[in-house]
């Protein structure tokens, strides 16, 4: 079965987020004041063939950690899978 595996890698909501923060300053709030926090992140998708959904996360999840995509004490990671 293959499926669309989503990687999103953001700080953690200790860590400041500068790229966030000036984001917010200078981009959104000309729009509206409505949005109280921006975080900006990474996102990497992938498209992955395993028997079900719970094999292809764990892949994704390997892969992040032993790849060093992202660094455990300051990000966070969200995966999503969904089936294609």
């Amino acid at each position: 079965m293959i499926y669309n595996v989503e990687l999103i890698i953001i700080n953690k909501d200790i860590v400041r987020d500068p790229e966030g923060e000036t984001l917010q300053k200078y981009v959104i709030e000309k729009f509206t004041r409505d949005v109280l926090e921006t975080r900006v992140g990474k996102y990497i998708q992938f498209k992955v063939e395993a028997s079900n959904e719970d094999s292809a996360r764990k892949l994704v999840e390997k892969i992040a950690v032993e790849g060093k995509l992202y660094n455990p004490i300051v990000h966070k990671i969200i995966v999503r899978v969904n089936k294609q």
